[in-house]
């Protein structure tokens, strides 16, 4: 059975090994109250790398006992994300996630060619899981915060990643929706002339898993009704269950759109590293970090 909704990832984990979430900068109060919060519920073991005092004195002001954690005094921004990514390295974390750290820094540390966690020729990308109380079931949606311009062959392994998540919630053939302005090829726009291409490819079977359809306006991959007024016939439109954007921007407008505006719950975390990595924005919420938590815990391996 698919999970429905993104509480339903905390009964998904229950007797599953309990996974150790590596924190870098772990100096504010949402991470560590998102962190123990996770620790409560047996979802996690913390690591909290940052400023010893500083934490101890945000765990005290929270009413946390610090001593569920395993925390690490390292002060120096970048030198807490080298410590953790070598951490990763030597297998004693399966998530990391990010704190009070700026985000160039922290992917500074994950991209180092030489000593991050991305793999040669394999692109790191974001998913993250939509639940609008307004749409029947989970949006899985990609690429909202990193990739700015995916090309055709971005596009094909950002879809592979979205893949293994809807796997991972139990969607054994997701329906994949390439989202572009208009459900016309147009060869002037080349978001419906990639997506056109995406579509076949997945008609061919090159891209394996799931099904594929392109381009899609955004209303008619979400709302069957009017793919039935524009005279589409289509298997995704109105029951897709993950979005492939076509740039940062439009994608990035959904998300906060459905967060600030519908109020939607979600979860997110970096894909193509050697471990999931919760890269959680100042503005997100303790609920949006735990449930991002719950994402990395259910993609780690």
């Amino acid at each position: 059975m698919a999970v429905r909704k993104l509480t339903e990832l905390f009964e998904l984990l229950k007797g599953k090994a309990i996974k150790t979430i590596i924190v870098v900068c772990a100096n504010d109060e949402h991470s560590i109250l998102s962190v123990s919060q996770a620790v409560e519920q047996n979802l996690v073991k913390g690591v909290l790398i940052g400023d010893l005092s500083v934490i101890e004195s945000i765990c005290l002001f929270s009413g946390i006992d610090s001593s569920r954690f395993s925390i690490i005094h390292e002060p120096n921004d970048e030198l807490a994300s080298q410590l953790a990514v070598s951490m990763i390295h030597k297998g004693e974390g399966d998530i990391l996630m990010k704190g009070l750290i700026t985000t160039d820094k922290f992917m500074r540390a994950i991209l180092n060619k030489e000593k991050g966690l991305s793999y040669q020729g394999k692109v790191v990308s974001h998913v993250t899981v939509v639940d609008n109380v307004n749409y029947h079931k989970l949006l899985i949606v990609s690429d909202v915060a990193v990739i700015p311009l995916p090309d055709l062959n971005q596009k094909i392994q950002i879809i592979q990643y979205m893949i293994q998540v809807a796997n991972q919630l139990k969607i054994e053939l997701p329906k994949i929706a390439i989202i572009a302005p208009s459900e016309q090829v147009i060869p002037s726009i080349l978001s419906t002339t990639e997506a056109a291409s995406l579509a076949k490819m997945g008609d061919r079977g090159q891209i394996k898993g799931c099904i594929i359809d392109g381009p899609l306006a955004l209303d008619v991959a979400l709302d069957e009704d009017t793919a039935i007024l524009k005279g589409l016939k289509s298997h995704v439109a109105g029951d897709a269950d993950c979005l492939l954007f076509p740039n940062l921007e439009s994608g990035n407008v959904f998300y906060k759109v459905n967060t600030k505006l519908a109020l939607s719950d979600s979860a997110a975390i970096l894909v193509g590293t050697r471990v999931p990595v919760v890269l959680a924005s100042r503005g997100d919420s303790i609920r949006v970090k735990l449930f991002s938590i719950a994402l990395g815990a259910l993609m780690a391996k």
